[in-house]
């Protein structure tokens, strides 16, 4: 009985250590984006499950020369139109699939366009591919975002 009580405690242990540990398995977690024509930085994204599907959220918007960090999206043509970029859904209903998550969406807040979207986490967990595309994959373009810790 004391083995097995030993042996429930380290595994439990084991993975409360793995969990907090960074959570590198999972794409949940703060991650940083990029420009696709300068590489700086400009947003901070948060990506959660919800019932099994991954949602993001843009935490901030980082500082950028000419803009405010309370802008609106002005190019949505939803109801996102007028209303703040921060605090915005911007990739919702991906499902998981082996190792990517797919057969999502992904706004593009600068151009208000909406786009299908796949993702998948980089060995180690440091960083994120994120693909959107229209129809199918080959008409899109990827970009990496890195893990905030």
């Amino acid at each position: 009985m004391f083995n097995l009580k030993k042996s429930t405690f380290a595994f439990l242990l084991f993975h409360t250590i793995a969990i907090h540990a960074g959570g590198t398995d999972s794409p949940v977690g703060r991650w940083k984006t990029f420009d696709d024509e300068t590489g700086k930085a400009k947003s901070i994204i948060r990506v959660y499950e919800d019932k099994g599907v991954l949602l993001g959220k843009i935490d901030s918007l980082l500082p950028w020369p000419g803009k405010s960090p309370d802008r609106v999206c002005e190019a949505c043509t939803d109801d996102r139109k007028g209303k703040p970029i921060r605090g915005m859904m911007v990739m919702w209903d991906l499902h998981a699939k082996g190792s990517t998550w797919e057969n999502g969406r992904i706004l593009d807040p600068a151009s208000g366009k909406i786009y299908r979207c796949r993702i998948a986490l980089d060995p180690g967990g440091k960083s994120l591919t994120v693909r959107g595309f229209i129809g199918i994959s080959l008409l899109g373009r990827s970009q990496k975002w890195e893990r905030v810790e």
